[in-house]
């Protein structure tokens, strides 16, 4: 079993930055990829991002690409989103997930077993 906590949304103008953080407790962190997802009303959860178990690899949609860092610290069980130039269009529930090793791709949410409970993330224009 693997808990996931996430934190640090809000309300922002457009243009603004905010960093998610999402803290892991139960099963060995360091051993599982990790993802964030997004999901906004009327819409299906959407890829952000993705980070390997050493971080030595990470995944971005085309939307986020360029303005989203994905990051983890294996020595504090936390994955971070770090946002940038946001625009009113990133307004969703952000969602941290855990990846289920038994695939080999990371953009799809069947690809993960594990959630956290989703934060707001809300951008003014």
């Amino acid at each position: 079993q693997v808990q996931l906590v996430e934190s640090g949304g809000g309300l922002v103008q457009a243009g603004g930055s905010l960093r998610l953080s999402c803290a892991a407790s139960g099963r060995t962190f360091s051993s599982l990829a990790m993802g964030w997802f997004r999901q906004a009303p009327g819409n299906e959860r959407e890829f952000v991002a993705a980070i390997s178990t050493s971080g030595g690899s990470a995944y971005y949609a085309d939307s986020v690409k360029g303005r989203f860092t994905i990051s983890r610290d294996n020595t504090k069980n936390t994955v971070y989103l770090q946002m940038n130039s946001l625009r009113p269009e990133d307004t969703a529930v952000y969602y941290c997930a855990a990846h289920n090793p038994r695939y080999s791709g990371y953009v799809s949410p069947i690809q993960y077993n594990y959630w956290g409970q989703g934060t707001q993330v809300t951008v003014s224009s």
